[in-house]
């Protein structure tokens, strides 16, 4: 069994983009960037190359599961249903407890459902190092961006320059 999976997180609530992205159908459910393709199909596609699909799990509202399974034509058993918006923590916990249950050897990988991703060769080259490394260590890997100027709706992590395994510029 591949110990590679993905849990895409798709749990907005359509705020950020408004009037385009609506309760009722939040961002990541639009094509928004007029590819043919919504911000979660991109996402999923994205990580195909790099984690069998069985093994890629979407987590969103119990009321977007349709939205979800429509969109990505997944097994029900893949998409994992909110009952209460908790935010970012309890979803990672959420997922990772149905994982490990399944697989007590995965390493996963968490990512957003509305990133745009312009270099996708960069990118599948820093989440595949990420997946060996994580095998063969227990540890937690972020990867992001830095920023350019505070922005209060996001958080910051201080880094340990030391323990550093690949950084771009």
């Amino acid at each position: 069994m591949d110990n590679r999976f993905v849990v895409i997180m798709a749990g907005g609530v359509g705020s950020r983009f408004w009037p385009l992205s609506r309760h009722r159908l939040p961002k990541q459910f639009l094509d928004i960037l007029g590819s043919g393709e919504t911000l979660l199909q991109q996402t999923y596609k994205r990580f195909l190359k790099l984690c069998p699909a069985e093994n890629i799990f979407v987590v969103t509202s119990s009321e977007h599961t349709h939205v979800v399974s429509q969109q990505l034509n997944i097994d029900s058993g893949r998409i994992l249903a909110e009952p209460f918006r908790r935010n970012t923590a309890p979803c990672v916990a959420y997922a990772s407890y149905r994982i490990l249950s399944i697989n007590p050897d995965a390493v996963i990988a968490v990512t957003p459902a509305d990133h745009l991703i312009e270099k996708q060769d960069v990118f599948e080259e820093v989440i595949e190092e990420g997946f060996k490394y994580s095998a063969g260590n227990d540890v937690l890997i972020t990867i992001g961006i830095k920023p350019n100027r505070p922005e209060t709706g996001y958080g910051y992590i201080q880094a340990n320059e030391k323990s550093r395994v690949r950084g771009f510029k």
